[in-house]
């Protein structure tokens, strides 16, 4: 048997973590066990299908490594209507469906309860398919339903409580359980990997599977992700759309690492892996079952590790989108022509070493390409205090007086200028640096000046000197 696994996403306008998460194991163990990885857009709900949508849920599989052709598909749910339809006439036929003109409101003024489901009234009326008429299936009285599940073991559901759930719609048109069912077996799934969220609804198809006569696949249901509130992760409430990390600066190795410790974790006391680690050593028998945290201080950490792995060459090009702006990346605040390559490859390793997403090499460097330095007001405010102008005054003569304008040279000058004045060279650099780069933090100060010239760091002291009148 050749093991086929399927992600089947929606294209509801952002890609989930949780979402990325899964799409990650299933590639995992397809590659794993020497399968096929599918991918099917669910996109039979007519408003969440815009092609724009579709291409976000591939560019993002491109982006944490599952690229374009290495897959089969992607196929489109829209496009099995017929076999949907097909199923559903069968399941009539065959006795194990009926069709059903009940009204909630019918349902519950005959319950007395808006919390009960429903109560079979229909299954013997012989209705025939009619105009609003769903047709519903038939579940057992008896028995149970056995969800044999490689994370979860046996969950086993008691036939009487799950009701005679609908499975098309009173136009024809089949619900979500009846036409995921059909599209799998027509793909020949093998292995559903899916979140925790379906598995209330994996007996029901289970059924399905079985009164169309197909052995149903293999279940693994992987944890749900919360967040410190220990809440299911909500687009409305909590960051968790893919694009927004990636535009972030997010290293894409960072985040599916990230994303497979969700309930995993490799050999050792270790966490940060190679892929090829992950690959080898990921097991979906040991991933947890309960709820897995997704940290977001905790990848941001992870990605400030990955940064500071990456040869420079790489680290320089991967600055690229923040340092000239994207379609979904802001410009910078310089000019296109401000921007000096060397100038940037010169302090690149200093930014390295204090960035932790790739967007923030931006207000490191901003001052080295823009006339005049972004001025953070706050910053202003706590550098510049009694004594500041005279310091700046005194910086500026010693500056101007270096035979060498090197970090070391600068620094001992500032060193001198402080202690003539009884300050530390904390306490001595801070009105200089705000003066020059317009902000309390960022690159190192001596080896910054050093780069950004002596002419243009002269220029930025003086015109502190005069803001501060």
């Amino acid at each position: 048997m050749t093991v086929r696994v399927r992600f089947a996403p929606s294209p509801t306008g952002m890609f989930h973590v949780g979402g990325a998460r899964s799409a990650l194991q299933n590639w995992i163990f397809a590659k794993q066990q020497g399968g096929v990885f599918v991918l099917r857009i669910e996109d039979t709900d007519a408003a969440r299908n815009k092609p724009e949508w579709t291409e976000g849920i591939l560019s993002a599989l491109d982006w944490i490594g599952i690229a374009r052709g290495s897959y089969e598909g992607p196929y489109f749910q829209s496009s099995y209507a017929g076999e949907h339809r097909a199923a559903a006439t069968r399941l009539y036929e065959g006795g194990r469906a009926y069709y059903c003109d009940c009204t909630r409101e019918a349902v519950q003024a005959r319950t007395g309860s808006q919390h009960s489901g429903y109560d079979g009234f229909c299954r013997d009326r012989g209705l025939e398919p009619g105009a609003g008429r769903a047709l519903r299936f038939r579940t057992p009285d008896e028995g149970a339903t056995v969800v044999v599940d490689l994370i979860r073991g046996e969950p086993t559901f008691e036939n009487r409580h799950i009701e005679d759930f609908v499975i098309a719609r009173g136009d024809g048109s089949p619900v979500f359980l009846l036409a995921n069912v059909v599209d799998d077996m027509t793909m020949g799934i093998t292995h559903v990997i899916r979140a925790e969220e379906h598995l209330p609804n994996t007996p029901k198809q289970q059924l399905l599977w079985d009164a169309l006569g197909v052995k149903p696949p293999v279940w693994a249901h992987v944890p749900v992700v919360v967040n410190e509130k220990r809440q299911k992760l909500s687009k409305r409430r909590d960051k968790v759309a893919l694009e927004a990390y990636r535009d972030e600066g997010y290293l894409a190795d960072a985040m599916r690492n990230y994303l497979m410790l969700l309930g995993w974790a490799p050999s050792g006391d270790r966490e940060i892996v190679p892929w090829s680690v992950i690959e080898d050593e990921f097991r979906l028998e040991e991933v947890n079952p309960s709820p897995a945290f997704f940290d977001e201080k905790k990848l941001r950490a992870f990605n400030g590790e990955y940064i500071r792995a990456l040869p420079l060459a790489e680290f320089i090009a991967a600055c690229q989108p923040w340092l000239t702006g994207t379609d979904t990346i802001a410009p910078p605040p310089w000019q296109p022509e401000e921007f000096d390559a060397d100038v940037f490859a010169a302090v690149a390793p200093l930014a390295q070493t204090r960035i932790a997403v790739l967007s923030e090499i931006v207000p490191n460097v901003d001052f080295l390409f823009l006339e005049s330095p972004l001025i953070d007001e706050a910053a202003w405010a706590k550098a510049m205090k009694e004594g500041a102008a005279e310091l700046l005054d005194a910086a500026v003569a010693a500056f101007e007086a270096l035979d060498s304008w090197d970090a070391e040279s600068i620094k001992s000058a500032l060193e001198a200028v402080g202690a003539e004045r009884g300050l530390k060279l904390g306490k001595a650099q801070a009105p200089v640096r705000v003066a020059v780069t317009g902000r309390t933090v960022g690159l190192p100060l001596f080896e910054s000046l050093e780069v950004l010239n002596r002419d243009r760091t002269l220029t930025r002291l003086r015109a502190a000197r005069l803001r501060l009148f």
